[in-house]
């Protein structure tokens, strides 16, 4: 009989938690769509409503957190920690993310999904869990160190690969789009 260690079991846990607050959520802010798909015309948002985008960027900003927290140490874990992999890796997905995700829930989109479901995606999720300043202060060190070659391949990859992961995203996006 194998035995999980207890990191392994948080692990589990933690994970089928997070995915069922997510399937929650994002049914709660469908739900919340087809209201605003009703409203369209009126722009203004009102107090509660104001109340309301705040809380769904701050749920979403947690779980990007979260989930740039656990990228970035399985990244340490396997590719070594003497490279900034897991922000690289983290700041590509997260540029694929939002290309993709904004091209198709974006006007000529695919899916309609309300303003309030895109902030908390793109603005929440992706803004959590990309991670710009932690390049930026990585990159600083890599300098501080005299680590001139990393340093410039950390600058070049980062802005290369995120600027053609966004591009991909969007290029996908809109060829779902495209399908009948």
């Amino acid at each position: 009989m194998a035995v999980r260690s207890p990191v392994g079991r948080k692990f589990l846990l933690a994970t089928a938690a997070l995915a069922a607050a997510t399937l929650l959520l994002w049914s709660a802010l469908v739900q919340h769509s087809q209201t605003a798909k009703d409203k369209l015309t009126d722009l203004a948002l009102t107090e509660t409503e104001t109340i309301g985008l705040y809380a769904w960027i701050a749920v979403g900003s947690a779980l990007g957190g979260i989930a740039r927290y656990w990228c970035s140490g399985v990244a340490a874990r396997y590719l070594g920690a003497t490279f900034p992999w897991g922000t690289l890796i983290v700041n590509v997905v997260g540029s694929f993310m939002i290309g993709f995700f904004a091209t198709l829930t974006g006007p000529e989109g695919r899916i309609f999904v309300g303003s309030t479901a895109r902030q908390f995606v793109m603005v929440g999720i992706c803004g959590g869990f990309t991670t710009f300043s932690s390049f930026s202060l990585q990159t600083l060190n890599l300098m501080n160190d005299g680590e001139w070659l990393r340093t410039g391949g950390n600058i070049g990859a980062s802005v290369m690969l995120c600027l053609v992961s966004v591009w991909a995203g969007h290029a996908l996006a809109a060829g779902l789009n495209s399908l009948k």
